[in-house]
């Protein structure tokens, strides 16, 4: 006998589902959006640059004047500069060289012995929030955690006498719908510190941003998303589940295969080097005259070590990776190794574009102080609406989250918003970090329910291996409840964790200045 109020709650989830996929698709793509947005600042620029404001920037207190990027002097300008500005586009070469390593730890296999590892320890009962640890540990490996951890968790949730699906869900919860809850650094963090800084730029120059600024709210977020990831799945995900017939051919499901000897011996020797990396990195760092600080402190702005995250990433992930390619025999040659970062960088085409309107764009709008504009007047309204900053930061998470439902890159949604995010909020004395902490709570939460998100499909297909008839709206109702417990929850964290006072991270403030 049919659920009528479960269907008819299916039915409004699907057709919810359908505007948004409708919606969505009727967008440009987030490259040719730029290219738009780059245009539309130019003609903006065109028919601002006469007027006269009252509002002054924040530094000089001068008169803010726009400035007209259809000029003479700035198409020439533009045009002459187009090269530069795109090769010092600061998350590109973050993403490019942090990839470099992961692609190779990756490529030999190191990523995938070590998650697989992690899961066949676990016992029946610690399976669910032992599964979504090891997927927001993938966060690390780019694409690791949709390619491996999602499907493992239906496999070792069916194999344990679970239903599969809830497996799969609790997977892509962690992996995607806590995607900015991590306890290790990744090439995440100085992607997004750099587009914060670029909308700090607007307001004050000199104002810098550390690569870790919310390392330690990511960190106890981890643990945050686990929890709220093992009720969901445990109290509400699964047990709706118990009425869907596994009806999948059980010759197709996938099933988890064991590691070999000589992949265990590679893994553990593969740690072992990582392990050492650190020990010798903080050896070096120990004595207060080291060269990786400045001035005695290890976690200034100036220190080196602070300016080499990405680098200490790329070998953090390229030697342990390296290592157990020819312990386990994955690696022959030198060739095998230069193959794993060729194929990771085959991968990044899309990106590179996108990455060049984006640079232009950012640019653009910078030089034509539209941005600050923006930034000045929205604090202005904010301040005389009388909204505190607490429903500042809530409504930023908030809209993050809808623009996320259309625009799935993380890299393009905050190269979109920084520049007038952070200098608005800057006006009412929040903090660049503080911003950059609410953007990446809205950034995640939403990610599992939108059928743009790239690796949405791929979940679907993942799911039909055990249940046949499963669809996109199927799969979007699945993760609905730990979209909308992650979304409540990890906002009302977030204020709290401010109210207490608890560092965000590195050299991170909650006011400005």
């Amino acid at each position: 006998m049919t659920n009528e109020p479960a269907a008819e709650s299916k039915g409004l989830i699907n057709r919810i589902l359908g505007v948004i996929e409708y919606a969505g698709n009727k967008l440009p793509d987030p490259a040719m959006l730029f290219l738009i947005l780059l245009l539309l600042t130019w003609v903006v620029s065109y028919f601002l640059a006469p007027v006269q404001f009252t509002e002054v920037k924040p530094r000089t207190e001068e008169p803010i004047r726009v400035v007209n990027q259809l000029s003479g002097p700035a198409l020439a300008e533009f045009m002459s500069n187009m090269v530069s500005t795109f090769t010092s586009f600061h998350p590109l070469g973050v993403v490019l060289v942090a990839l470099l390593g992961v692609g190779v730890a990756e490529h030999t296999g190191f990523i995938n012995a070590v998650l697989k590892y992690m899961l066949s320890l676990t016992p029946r009962m610690l399976l669910t929030p032992m599964l979504i640890l090891v997927a927001i540990v993938s966060h690390t490996a780019a694409d690791a955690g949709y390619v491996l951890v999602i499907p493992l968790g239906g496999v070792i949730f069916y194999a344990a006498g679970r239903h599969p699906l809830a497996g799969i869900a609790a997977a892509f919860a962690g992996v995607s719908g806590g995607f900015s809850a991590n306890f290790l650094p990744s090439g995440i963090d100085p992607l997004l510190q750099g587009l914060t800084k670029v909308g700090v730029d607007v307001i004050d120059p000199d104002r810098m941003v550390n690569p870790l600024c919310n390392i330690y709210f990511t960190g106890i977020s981890s643990i945050v998303i686990v929890l709220l990831g093992w009720f969901v799945t445990d109290r509400i995900v699964e047990p709706r589940l118990q009425a869907t017939v596994v009806d999948g051919d059980a010759d197709d499901m996938p099933k988890m295969e064991e590691l070999t000897e000589r992949e265990r011996r590679g893994m553990w020797v593969g740690l072992l080097s990582g392990v050492l990396g650190v020990v010798l990195l903080v050896v070096l760092a120990w004595p207060e005259d080291s060269a990786l600080r400045a001035d005695g402190e290890i976690t200034s702005f100036q220190a080196p070590l602070m300016r080499m995250i990405v680098p200490l990433i790329f070998l953090l992930f390229l030697v342990p990776g390296v290592v157990h390619g020819y312990v386990a025999g994955t690696v022959k040659t030198h060739r095998d190794i230069i193959k794993g970062m060729s194929k990771a960088m085959s991968t990044m085409g899309y990106y590179l574009v996108m990455a060049f309107f984006a640079s232009l764009f950012i640019d653009a709008f910078s030089k034509s102080n539209v941005g600050v504009l923006i930034a000045i007047k929205g604090a202005n309204y904010l301040e005389s609406a009388g909204a505190s900053n607490e429903f500042t930061i809530v409504g930023i998470i908030l809209l993050t989250a809808f623009v996320n439902l259309m625009v799935g890159s993380a890299s393009a949604k905050w190269a979109l918003l920084s520049p007038i995010f952070v200098p608005m909020l800057m006006q009412l004395s929040i903090s660049p970090e503080l911003t950059q902490a609410a953007y990446r709570v809205g950034d995640s939460t939403t990610n599992i329910i939108t059928p743009l998100m790239p690796y949405f499909p791929l979940v679907v297909v993942f799911c039909q291996r055990y249940v046949k008839n499963t669809g996109i709206g199927t799969v979007a109702a699945l993760m609905l409840p730990f979209s909308v417990t992650f979304l409540v929850a990890w906002s009302a964290f977030l204020i709290l964790y401010w109210k207490i006072g608890i560092p965000l991270g590195l050299q991170a403030s909650y006011a400005y200045p």
